[in-house]
């Protein structure tokens, strides 16, 4: 069974270990912990018997959300996880009152792409040389429901 619930400083190590199997470069634990204690966002975890296998970070805002990171354990990957984390993201942000959440993802991701658009996002521009190590262009989503 698969827990979602709020992200504390004790699971920065777990998030960590995500966030080095799953982007180049990762964030920083400084960086993590930061948004852990922002009043602006909504930091999730995905725990199985096992702990943390995945993660999201929705910065929130009056109208917008900006899904900042959304990573799965290799591991735990085509479990459904990812899925369950966009949904719970997805419904914290409309019982907000947000209209759309935004995110940018790597223009060569095209399993992260192919799950944003699962869940309704759609293309809106390339942000170009947005990502480094490896330099590359962004694609930005928008999932909009009002």
């Amino acid at each position: 069974m698969i827990i979602i619930k709020s992200a504390t400083e004790n699971d920065i190590d777990k998030i960590m270990e995500i966030e080095h199997d799953s982007f180049s470069p990762p964030w920083t634990h400084g960086q993590l912990l930061e948004e852990i204690y922002r009043g602006d966002t909504f930091f999730i975890v995905a725990l199985d018997d096992d702990g943390i296998i995945g993660y999201a970070i929705l910065q929130e805002s009056i109208d917008d959300g900006e899904l900042l990171s959304i990573a799965v354990l290799s591991t735990a990957r085509r479990g459904g996880i990812a899925d369950l984390l966009m949904y719970t993201v997805i419904n914290h942000a409309k019982e907000l009152g947000m209209t759309s959440v935004f995110l940018e993802v790597r223009k060569s991701n095209a399993p992260a792409q192919a799950l944003y658009k699962k869940h309704g996002f759609e293309f809106v521009r390339i942000r170009e040389n947005y990502y480094n190590e490896p330099d590359e262009d962004a694609v930005v989503l928008q999932y909009k429901w009002n």
